[in-house]
């Protein structure tokens, strides 16, 4: 039997219309399936053209076998960034420990998947490109649940009701906003802001990254190939969120700079270049922690439900693996079961994600000089140890299969 012939029979019912929020992994992942199980799928994307580029993400565990699933893995490989080295540096430039970046990330060389941020949403949108209507430019700006389903206002002045609304739209997601209110109640403050950008690559990096330490404060160069650009990312210890910079970028270059201005190793340049950016992103490092993940007949995925920070390095794999769990929940069951169905399956793999770092603890970016001489003790222990296995952690949760799809 076809997909179309178990769900329901489209000759005589229409196929029912949702509107994913967001064209980035979870929301690109989230279109991807539910077209294979015969929904008529719409995503708005408030950015004017995919983003190309970007920095490297991970995927691992149990979203690899997602991406195989979607026929992806091939492509990926290719796309693969091969980080062959991670050197971390004393405050005075001088190296503490050189390790394969596998120890400290936890994955397994030789499976686990590092690609540019743009090398995955580019393979996902080909993938339903054809299938999916992409509405770029524009973005939801009024949702209304009064009645049978989901009436929808966009920004670009045009009105539609959908059967379902996901909000797939990222740690400071709109539509989160629209359910349950600010983000203040769900976020997770970790105790750290970053920086990250892109500058020329006058240092002979190669497939490599290096970290800069000093206490409460990390910069690293990242070289995803024999590229002549890297990509800079300055950390620091902030105890409260800066809301006040969060929305200014001038604001965000200037606290960035008071931060690091006694700096040394290449830290002055880099805070010069990053002056000078015109891709800079600055926010805090936090996770979403949410009771439930759904409203009515609108659900959240990715990091606008349960964004684990880049500390754990899960995030794409969170939303992957949550897009899978959401559109195979909805397979064979109204709204409201497949929304209970995804949240009884899921949460116990996104907290496990979650819970591998808290606030203030992360490894890589020590608070204290203390804490600092005990991560360099350990990189020098690691730098001796191969890496076999990987963090549970990552593969926490088998994927079920869901309906068969055509």
């Amino acid at each position: 039997m076809t997909r179309t012939g178990l769900l329901r029979d489209t000759r005589t019912t229409p196929r029912r219309k949702v509107l994913i929020s967001g064209a980035g992994v979870a929301g690109s992942a989230l279109a991807f399936w539910l077209n294979r199980y015969g929904y008529a799928v719409t995503v708005v994307e408030k950015a004017g053209t995919l983003r190309d580029g970007g920095y490297p993400i991970d995927v691992r565990g149990t979203a690899l076998e997602v991406v195989r699933r979607m026929g992806l893995l091939p492509r990926l490989r290719d796309a693969h960034i091969d980080l062959r080295r991670l050197t971390f540096l004393d405050g005075d430039g001088s190296e503490v420990a050189s390790v394969t970046p596998h120890i400290i990330t936890g994955g397994v060389a030789g499976r686990d998947l590092e690609v540019r941020r743009g090398d995955l949403t580019g393979a996902l949108h080909a993938a339903v490109r054809d299938d999916v209507e992409f509405l770029f430019n524009d973005s939801i700006d009024t949702l209304d649940q009064s009645g049978h389903g989901v009436d929808v206002t966009f920004r670009g002045g045009s009105r539609r009701t959908f059967d379902m609304v996901f909000g797939a739209d990222g740690l400071h997601s709109r539509t989160r906003e629209f359910l349950f209110g600010p983000e203040e109640q769900f976020h997770r403050y970790l105790g750290y802001c970053f920086a990250v950008f892109t500058l020329r690559n006058t240092f002979g990096l190669s497939h490599e990254a290096v970290m800069w330490n000093t206490p409460g404060r990390a910069a690293a160069l990242y070289a995803v190939g024999d590229d002549d650009e890297v990509h800079a990312f300055l950390t620091f210890a902030h105890p409260k969120p800066p809301f006040a910079v969060f929305r200014n970028p001038e604001a965000q270059r200037d606290q960035v700079a008071a931060v690091f201005a006694d700096a040394g190793w290449e830290v002055p340049g880099m805070v010069a270049a990053m002056h000078d950016a015109d891709d800079l992103f600055f926010d805090g490092v936090g996770q979403i922690r949410m009771p439930r993940w759904s409203s009515g007949r609108v659900a959240l995925v990715g990091d606008a439900a349960y964004a684990p920070s880049f500390l754990t390095g899960q995030g794409t794999s969170l939303a992957l693996v949550g897009a899978y769990m959401l559109a195979g929940s909805l397979a064979d069951r109204e709204h409201a079961a497949g929304f209970a169905a995804y949240e009884h399956n899921t949460r116990e793999f996104v907290t496990v994600n979650q819970e591998q770092v808290g606030e203030g603890d992360a490894t890589l970016f020590p608070t204290t000089a203390r804490a600092l001489k005990q991560r360099n003790d350990m990189l020098l222990k690691l730098s001796t140890m191969p890496s076999t296995e990987g963090r549970p952690a990552h593969s926490a949760l088998t994927l079920p299969e869901f309906m068969p799809m055509t």
